[in-house]
């Protein structure tokens, strides 16, 4: 009895493992529609994280032109201050999406759009801290402020 019960487990998986490859020689895991879809996804993660880099770039590009303002009211200042803890906080939740991002630059999937993110989020902590510079830590050191007054005179 257990000799007829062995043959039809023998049966079985045969008969299981026959129909499953005859399955993979039919469709393989790579077809056309497959590869197609992945390549979109691929081509869709570099076009928003190019969209996300220019935005970052914009940001970037008008908080330097703030560094050019003068004589500034102590509202004006406090709103700065708010601006420049906003940037720091963007610049932090960047940080974790380029981090996110380690497996695709590890295979070179979108790899230029990688780097020029990644530069980007440099650039606005570059920007930002200049920005604080210029309004709140070098007009608190004299050699500075007397350089300044001397260049205004010129």
């Amino acid at each position: 009895m257990e000799c007829l019960s062995n043959k039809s487990e023998i049966v079985d998986t045969f008969s299981n493992i026959r129909s499953f490859s005859f399955q993979e020689k039919k469709t393989p895991i790579l077809d056309e529609e497959t590869v197609n879809s992945l390549l979109d996804a691929i081509l869709g993660f570099k076009s928003e994280l190019k969209i996300k880099t220019d935005k970052i770039y914009n940001i970037t590009e008008r908080i330097d032109k703030l560094t050019w303002f003068n004589d500034l009211e102590e509202e004006s200042l406090m709103l700065l201050n708010d601006l420049i803890s906003s940037a720091k906080d963007l610049r932090s939740s960047l940080i974790r999406q380029y981090i996110s991002m380690n497996s695709f630059r590890k295979k070179g999937i979108a790899k230029e759009e990688i780097k020029d993110f990644k530069n980007s989020i440099d650039e606005l902590k570059e920007s930002y801290e200049d920005l604080e510079s210029v309004f709140f830590f070098l007009p608190e050191m004299p050699d500075f402020v007397e350089t300044t007054t001397k260049l205004s005179l010129i």
